[in-house]
């Protein structure tokens, strides 16, 4: 048996080999990047990183414009997946596989040619855009339209979390809590949602994640305007293509606090996968 389970294994230098060069690609691509990030950013000192933060009105107000702009993306996705997911496992009707190839439309469509279609359909010189212009309301070049292709890239992403999950998991118990007299919401809050909380949570995560980095499509139609159409993403391009080493340092800081509210994304979702894994492994 012991000969058995030796043979089945890979030999020392192969495991090695993996062993190392995945470590060396993960350090390369990602902790030297990340490394050199935060160097940089406090290389003028821990004053010069504070200043380039909290004295910059611009700056501060991309960081407020991001933190109120995905919230109101991840609520608005979180509402259309869990309805979206619920509808396409649950049901069968006419057109159904296309409703699901939507839904992943943005996954293959560039950011920047999503900017540039919303441009097309409610830019001032559009009869869309016009129009609202006329009544006052203003979407290119102003935060509607930064929310509009954010919600439009982050669409998929607890949707397709939890298709998989609703399959998976099978209208039984829903069924069941029907017949023993739960009404809709009761059925919802009490069988539903325990059912895909941890896929319901990841999406989110996600979402909230892709919504903050978001680029592209804000370039296109946010008209990077200093201290209104902002994000930080941008912000931080303004500030990097400065003159000056302040800019450089500035647009390093404001990029750090970036990478670690995406740190801070990605240790929630480690913490979340650790208790499902634990969920999993605990006795019945």
């Amino acid at each position: 048996m012991a000969n058995d389970k030796r043979s089945r294994r890979d030999p020392w230098y192969v495991r090695c080999a993996l062993i190392g060069s995945t470590v060396g690609i993960v350090g390369f691509l990602i902790l030297l990047p990340l490394a050199d990030l935060f160097t940089q950013a406090f290389a003028l000192g821990a004053v010069a990183y504070w200043d380039g933060l909290a004295n910059n009105a611009d700056t501060r107000h991309s960081i407020w414009l991001t933190l109120a702009i995905a919230p109101v993306s991840v609520a608005f996705n979180t509402v259309f997946g869990v309805a979206a997911a619920w509808t396409i496992a649950r049901f069968r009707f006419p057109g159904r596989a296309i409703l699901t190839t939507l839904i992943d439309l943005p996954f293959s469509v560039s950011p920047v040619v999503v900017g540039l279609i919303f441009v097309l359909l409610l830019g001032p010189n559009t009869r869309v855009g016009g129009w609202l212009l006329g009544h006052d309301y203003k979407v290119i070049f102003a935060p509607p339209a930064i929310l509009l292709v954010t919600l439009f890239v982050t669409f998929p992403f607890v949707a397709r979390e939890l298709i998989p999950i609703f399959e998976a998991v099978g209208s039984e118990e829903e069924i069941a809590a029907r017949s023993l007299g739960a009404n809709g919401w009761q059925m919802f809050w009490r069988v539903t949602v325990p059912n895909i909380k941890w896929g319901l949570i990841y999406g989110i995560i996600l979402c909230n994640a892709r919504a903050m980095g978001e680029f592209g499509a804000v370039a296109i139609v946010s008209g990077k305007i200093a201290g209104q159409t902002e994000t930080m993403p941008l912000r931080v391009q303004k500030l990097h293509e400065g003159l000056s080493e302040a800019d450089k340092a500035a647009a390093f800081a404001l990029a750090s606090v970036l990478t670690l509210l995406s740190l801070v994304t990605l240790l929630i979702k480690v913490g979340i996968e650790r208790k499902f894994r634990a969920e999993r492994r605990a006795p019945e």
